[in-house]
């Protein structure tokens, strides 16, 4: 039976499959290659995919009703579980469109939703991405899944969170089994270029200055790729079940319970590059949180999930990475294995 990977063509969804793919499931992967950031990465991610023997790739954009639709009739009856993934990403950047993440991350989710319901009477369980954005300006850490998330800072937030009640709408009408994973800053191999860790390494490589907002006073959950992709199967392995006054629907926190200020994280980058950086402060950004911690003990306690990668073992790895992808030479500290 096949599972059908939305955002195949992401940073995650890259993994995800690579995952599945390799433990023996054959993938339907679905992607729009936007122009987010270069298109140039996302097709290395699908020629790393393309290798391997049970990956599919269909061009579409999930907001398409009708294309998706289509899509799904035609594979009814072989898949059995949804990996939705593609979401239009980045808080800062839904200040300038907010309309691409209304379509993407609203819409989007909807036509999977009624796709599921519809289309797809094989399907075991919907695994769908939402983030640890949505837990907005909570002073109270670490999060956990208990806590309020109706105080969103940014209009992803918002998305997010709109989705994770849809969901839950969704398996309480229609008993659709769905899992939602808030993510906590993802990082690794094949990442986002809009993400600190490598936007980071691209500077301090080139010799540019790099801007720590807050003066420096941020603190994040650091989560490395191979670490989240365990949690996302491990989840997509326990469907939920119905329980008297709670419909099959769950929220898990992916985070690497361990929040690492700014300042220490780029301390370990400059170590894996062999390179200091040049750092200028900046004050707080609007749509931003002063930290993220992840409390995970649900997490551990259902899926059996719990992180093993500190960022002093997975940063040299992405570094280790990302000079082999850009074609770089020069040193690389021990332990930077992929």
């Amino acid at each position: 039976m096949t599972v059908l990977v939305t955002g195949a063509a992401g940073f995650v969804g890259l993994h995800v499959c690579k995952a599945l793919l390799a433990r023996g499931e054959p993938v339907l992967g679905l992607d729009n290659l936007n122009t987010y950031y270069d298109p140039a990465l996302k097709r290395a991610r699908l020629a790393e995919l393309e290798r391997v023997p049970g990956f599919r790739f269909h061009r579409l954009d999930i907001a398409e009703l009708e294309a998706v639709t289509a899509l799904a009739r035609e594979h009814a009856r072989e898949i059995r579980a949804v990996v939705h993934l593609a979401a239009q990403a980045g808080v800062r950047y839904s200040l300038e469109r907010p309309f691409d993440y209304v379509r993407s991350n609203l819409e989007g989710h909807m036509v999977v939703l009624e796709t599921c319901r519809h289309h797809l009477p094989k399907l075991e369980h919907l695994v769908y991405a939402s983030s640890s954005s949505v837990y907005g300006d909570n002073e109270k850490v670490p999060f956990s899944v208990e806590d309020r998330v109706d105080r969103p800072v940014s209009l992803y937030a918002a998305t997010k969170r709109a989705d994770e009640i849809l969901s839950q709408v969704y398996a309480r009408l229609y008993g659709i089994p769905q899992t939602g994973l808030r993510f906590f800053t993802v990082y690794g191999p094949f990442g986002r270029p809009d993400m600190a860790y490598y936007s980071f390494t691209d500077a301090i490589v080139a010799g540019r200055p790099i801007t720590l907002f807050n003066e420096g006073r941020m603190r994040r959950d650091f989560t490395w790729i191979g670490d989240v992709v365990e949690g996302v199967l491990a989840a997509l392995d326990r469907p939920p079940s119905a329980e008297p006054g709670r419909p099959p629907h769950r929220l898990y926190n992916l985070g690497n319970h361990e929040p690492v200020e700014l300042r220490r994280f780029v301390a370990v980058l400059e170590d894996a590059i062999g390179k200091k950086a040049e750092i200028r402060l900046a004050p707080m950004q609007p749509g931003d949180v002063v930290e993220t911690y992840a409390d995970i003990e649900a997490t551990t306690r259902d899926l059996g999930w719990r992180p093993t990668t500190p960022i002093e073992v997975g940063l040299p790895r992405f570094v280790a990475w990302y000079r082999a992808y850009h074609g770089l030479d020069g040193p690389v500290r021990a332990g930077a294995a992929l």
